[in-house]
């Protein structure tokens, strides 16, 4: 199974569109070698700022290039950016609507061994409240270099939710990204699984397991959590059971905002595959998802649970 890790995929990408559109510059806090913009800092130092550990200053600083009609990516990881540097993004880059992209790696449990410190498993619900922000959260490494495009080619806020460990390849080049548009990758009539992240690969996962008991279920890549594909979220309806799958917490994330929809214009049994109230700890990727509940054998018993109330 070929894999790839979203930073990297980030990396790459920027380097790609540097080449295309002169404005673009990136910001870092000294992560450059994690965050994977060292890429790009080689080709375009001219254009590369290493801001040192001080997100607030990154924020504060890629509001003034975007001010200045620039194209910032501010890069560093997802705990510090949402974190750290809250009051910057709220009110330096999404209050006045600053054409900024922030590129947040290392976010959730798959972080690992770094812990709870470095594991942003909150981030998505910080974004996602701050009016005028977009949030997206790409499923592998070709949905991150569209996601990236895409992003450049808006005119306002964006925040993008990137990865440590390499992921499988989902997408091929034939695939389209667009912003606010889900991907249904799996129909089904017996349920849906709407899933973000590295979700989207378990929930395919999931899904061949259920098809293997007779159940054909919807498969959904919900990658942009804000604005969200309303239309999407209605049709996973339809199947009348509803499995979310994120790699974050199950407040205000992307259970949450599927919760809104169905609640306000079709109520549907709902159930949220994800981190309940509380931080991860140190460990291994793979455990961590098992210990947390976040693998295709957790989204199974879901959706089987949903299913019997369905009936």
């Amino acid at each position: 199974m070929t894999k790839i890790a979203t930073r990297e995929a980030y990396g790459k990408a920027l380097v790609e569109l540097g080449r295309q559109n002169s404005q673009v510059v990136v910001l870092d806090a000294d992560l450059s070698k994690s965050t994977m913009t060292r890429y790009f800092a080689q080709e375009f130092p001219e254009r590369f700022f290493n801001m040192g550990i001080a997100e607030q200053s990154l924020m504060a600083t890629a509001a003034g290039l975007g001010l200045s009609g620039k194209i910032p990516f501010a890069s560093t990881f997802a705990v510090f950016a949402t974190g750290r540097a809250y009051d910057q993004v709220r009110n330096g880059i999404a209050y006045p609507k600053v054409n900024v992209k922030i590129a947040a790696t290392h976010a959730g449990l798959t972080v690992g061994e770094d812990g709870a410190s470095h594991q942003a498993v909150e981030d998505v619900t910080l974004m996602r409240a701050i009016p005028n922000m977009t949030v997206i959260v790409p499923a592998d490494g070709e949905e991150t270099r569209q996601a990236v495009f895409a992003a450049a080619a808006y005119q306002g806020p964006v925040y993008i939710r990137l990865g440590r460990p390499a992921v499988p390849v989902i997408y091929n080049e034939d695939y389209r990204f667009q912003i606010g548009r889900a991907h249904t990758l799996r129909r089904g009539k017996d349920a849906a699984i709407i899933a973000c992240g590295v979700m989207v690969h378990e929930a395919l996962r999931a899904a061949e397991e259920l098809a293997a008991a007779g159940l054909e279920v919807m498969v959904v890549n919900m990658s942009t959590i804000k604005p969200l594909d309303r239309e999407a979220v209605l049709a996973a309806a339809a199947t009348g059971a509803v499995v979310t799958a994120e790699e974050h917490t199950v407040i205000g994330g992307l259970g949450s905002a599927v919760a809104e929809v169905l609640a306000t214009e079709r109520p549907v049994p709902l159930a949220m595959v994800g981190i309940r109230d509380t931080f991860g700890e140190s460990g291994k990727p793979d455990e961590l998802m098992a210990k947390y509940g976040l693998t295709a054998r957790d989204i199974v018993a879901a959706v089987k649970r949903l299913k019997g109330k369905k009936d």
